[in-house]
């Protein structure tokens, strides 16, 4: 068990901090999925690959805990502002950009850009993941990459392109 652990720490948190974007949460939910998974070994299926099988597990955790901060009532105090884009020009700074970015983007756009970038997964193992067809993966990765670059195009990061005009 814990060199299962130790082998997948890494990549069910970092898939759960991406999803939730927050490190305590991330971490709940990854030491939930791992229960989970070990709970349901015997249930596993040895002739498919067990990554995407545990990602899935983590992918739907997120999905239960973000659904219940929907249920939540929003705090009425305003929303702090972001500083302006000269103070983030800076490539240090880019990180951060892209994080702001990614928390921004369609849940399931989000989901599915961070499992193929981050996680290196096929499409169709993030469709096994998403439960969802191969087509609409590779829609929701096209969408976050063009969102996410429209998003770091006006935030100052990247130069519109000389035919856009």
């Amino acid at each position: 068990m814990t060199e299962l652990v130790d082998c997948f720490r890494g990549q069910v948190f970092g898939l759960c901090y991406r999803m939730l974007g927050h490190r305590q949460d991330a971490e709940d939910v990854t030491q939930e999925s791992f229960v989970r998974a070990l709970r349901s070994l015997a249930r596993w299926d040895n002739q498919r690959d067990f990554r995407p099988w545990l990602l899935a597990i983590a992918a739907n955790r997120c999905r239960s805990l973000l659904a219940t901060r929907r249920n939540v009532p929003k705090p009425s105090s305003e929303v702090e502002e972001l500083p302006d884009a000269r103070s983030f020009r800076e490539e240090r700074h880019v990180g951060e950009e892209v994080s702001l970015a990614l928390a921004r983007l369609r849940e399931e756009y989000r989901q599915a850009f961070v499992l193929f970038h981050e996680q290196e997964l096929t499409y169709a193992e993030i469709a096994e993941v998403l439960d969802c067809p191969v087509g609409t993966v590779k829609t929701w990765v096209h969408r976050a990459r063009r969102d996410l670059a429209e998003h770091l195009r006006r935030r100052g990061f990247v130069k519109e392109s000389s035919d856009a005009v």
